[in-house]
């Protein structure tokens, strides 16, 4: 990876058709910047359009209007297969749920967005290194059944990273966990951010992770309220 990735969203719109075809504005110009290498918490009341931001950011959805640009490309103008390479290739999504595939081990679970990409054992070495990083390189074998929920957590983790993306989306990503394991995988999240300069965007309502990032962002009603301030990592989740 060379480096982080410069996220700049301008005057974003995003409108959703509710049941009876009433439309509802999640996001209403929302104009943020995230620098390269930067770490962020994006945080506000539920329905204030956070996971909506995180979406547009990693390519999964389109807004209306308005411009969301990754390293200078404007990714509203990608066609679906330039968008599907962007995701695969420069950002890694961490969720609340793991969404790991219980049919497979937590090694191939690791592995699956390198599937079809080039150096493969190059790509197998990088996911053993993640799982012994994460603690887990003794359940390389075992299938999500077998593993608690921090472990499945972390798991998820580590296949976010395997690609050594520039862009690293997390939504929620303790908020399933107890206090010891959210603030492992804190841990974990802020040294890839400093070690590897992924920019790191992380959704939250847990006040202690937000503090550990590097600057807060609060949304409110699909707009930025306040954009600068900064957190602190002194403290674990």
């Amino acid at each position: 990876m060379s480096g982080g990735a410069d996220v700049r969203v301008s005057e974003a719109v995003r409108t959703f058709a509710m049941p009876g075809g009433v439309p509802v504005e999640v996001l209403r110009g929302l104009t943020l910047h995230v620098a390269a290498g930067e770490s962020v918490a994006v945080t506000g009341p539920s329905g204030s359009g956070k996971t909506t931001l995180l979406q547009l950011i990693g390519a999964l959805d389109r807004p209306d209007s308005g411009e969301i640009r990754v390293n200078g490309r404007d990714l509203a103008n990608l066609d679906e297969r330039a968008r599907c390479v962007f995701r695969n290739r420069e950002v890694g999504f961490v969720f609340q749920s793991h969404h790991l595939l219980p049919q497979l081990t937590a090694l191939e679970n690791v592995l699956v967005p390198a599937w079809g990409a080039d150096a493969a054992e190059e790509r197998a070495d990088r996911a053993r290194a993640l799982l012994e990083r994460v603690d887990l390189a003794d359940r390389c074998g075992h299938f999500p059944g077998q593993l608690s929920g921090g472990e499945r957590q972390r798991v998820a983790v580590a296949r976010a990273l395997v690609m050594g993306p520039c862009l690293v989306l997390a939504d929620e990503p303790t908020g399933a966990l107890d206090r010891r394991n959210a603030g492992e995988l804190m841990d974990l999240l802020l040294e890839l951010n400093r070690e590897e300069h992924a920019t790191l965007v992380v959704v939250t309502h847990d006040e202690a992770c937000a503090q550990r990032l590097g600057r807060r962002v609060s949304i409110r009603d699909g707009r930025v309220m306040d954009g600068n301030e900064k957190g602190q990592d002194d403290e674990r989740c």
